[in-house]
């Protein structure tokens, strides 16, 4: 069936919205039904067979829930399981909108919408519905932006789902997590999929920057604006005009730092340090923290007017220990990235290395098992990985600290300081070798003494 031949039905309690639906659709189908009430859904499936229904996530109705869109959608595929339903939700219901999808329907599209973005998804669910007259099942969402963010797991589907829905809009975008567990790679996805993408990408880590230095690396300054000023200098938010500007560790800056971007944010404006001349910015935000958003939302910690302004629409990453299977996926990306990159023959890992990967907590998350597995391929003597090549990391499980004060053997301190080293390079023997002051074959020696 051709879109000329559809109908459709238009299920949302705003006349403004069906008002636009109708006339942007009228001369793309057959013919469209517009309904202010949901109440009355059950008469129009029973009056007439529909192809498409576009229904609102909310209602002004008894039910009151914040899940009305739910609720309807489920009654619709009672009446009619064969009809593709597509949602129409705002910024703030997306998680919501990606749960409709379990519960059956099609798609769903965001306020404000694109209209040929609209149409193309009303085609599709045509398209779709027109085989043997049921949807087809959408396709595992494979991101191309980064192989690195990888994932089969549904949580992570969820997330992939969502970044494609939301990276084209110009949504604030707070991302949370613990550490090691992508945020980063999150936010290059985001900038990736938008209208920006080829613009500036600029991070900024900004829990690492001092009191002092807050405002000219974000803002930039003038010469002689202090001490070592030596120079006109543009700051970040100027260096990602046009672009997406990335904060990391947001829930790390002061209160007083704080006023300072929420100000810039307001006003969509910077003033370079040493002068008085405002400078207009265009940018997309995306923010990351590894702190709770209940935690956040604490006013003696960070200003809730902030939170609001950078939070339009929030992705929480899962730490790996609950992403299942992903850890094989992901144990099988780093070992064949990383047996090319040593000039090693592609590694398997054998059952019980599998089972030891599997049942390991990963406090260091994704990164910690990129270690761990790039060490593995750099200590492999076969083309097959055992449980016994892979060691995580000494710094995930014993604190530093009590390393230091504890260790008073001789053969365990040269056992952590070895760890410590090889750590510090990433695996690079060569390199640590040399900061030892010994001979690769003498590393080696004591890796294999040390069952490392």
């Amino acid at each position: 069936m051709s879109l000329k031949n559809a109908c459709v039905l238009v299920i949302d309690d705003d006349v403004d919205v069906l008002t636009a639906v109708r006339l942007l659709l009228r001369p793309e189908v057959k013919e469209i039904v517009t309904e202010k009430n949901p109440e009355n859904i059950r008469t129009l499936l029973s009056k007439q067979n529909f192809d498409v229904i576009l229904l609102d996530m909310n209602f002004k109705s008894s039910i009151n829930t914040g899940n009305e869109g739910i609720f309807w959608l489920k009654k619709i595929k009672e009446l009619r399981p064969d009809v593709s339903v597509i949602m129409i939700t705002a910024y703030g219901d997306i998680d919501l909108a990606i749960r409709s999808l379990k519960e059956g329907a099609f798609d769903f599209v965001v306020k404000p919408w694109h209209n040929e973005k609209l149409i193309a998804t009303i085609k599709e669910a045509v398209k779709r519905k027109d085989n043997k007259g049921a949807n087809i099942p959408l396709e595992p969402v494979s991101p191309i932006f980064e192989t690195e963010l990888l994932g089969q797991s549904q949580v992570m589907q969820d997330i992939f789902y969502k970044i494609q829905k939301i990276a084209p809009t110009d949504a604030n975008i707070l991302i949370l997590g613990e550490n090691g567990t992508g945020k980063e790679l999150i936010a290059k996805a985001i900038h990736q999929f938008s209208q920006r993408a080829i613009k500036p990408f600029i991070k900024v880590d900004v829990g690492a920057l001092t009191e002092s230095l807050f405002e000219s690396e974000l803002f930039g300054h003038k010469k002689g604006a202090f001490t070592d000023a030596r120079e006109d200098r543009i700051g970040r938010f100027e260096a990602a005009n046009t672009g997406t500007l990335f904060l990391d560790e947001i829930g790390n800056i002061s209160l007083h730092q704080q006023a300072k971007l929420l100000s810039v944010l307001q006003n969509r404006q910077i003033i370079r340090l040493g002068t008085n001349e405002p400078i207009p910015i265009d940018i997309r935000l995306v923010c990351a923290t590894n702190i709770p958003l209940q935690e956040l939302a604490n006013e003696s910690r960070f200003r809730r007017d902030l939170i609001y302004r950078i939070n339009t629409v929030e992705i929480i990453v899962p730490p790996l220990r609950k992403r299942g299977n992903d850890i094989l996926l992901l144990a099988k990306h780093f070992s064949k990235t990383y047996s090319n990159k040593y000039l090693k023959p592609q590694l398997e890992f054998d059952e019980r290395a599998k089972e030891k990967l599997l049942n390991y907590h990963y406090p260091g998350n994704v990164r910690e098992l990129q270690y761990s597995i790039e060490r593995a391929v750099i200590m492999a003597e076969d083309s097959v990985l055992t449980a016994q090549d892979i060691i995580f990391s000494p710094i995930e499980s014993t604190p530093m600290e009590v390393t230091e004060i504890d260790e008073t053997n001789l053969s365990s301190v040269e056992k952590n300081t070895i760890l410590k080293v090889i750590e510090k390079h990433n695996g690079n023997i060569s390199k640590a070798a040399k900061e030892l002051g010994i001979t690769r074959t003498a590393l080696y020696r004591r890796l294999s003494k040390y069952d490392i």
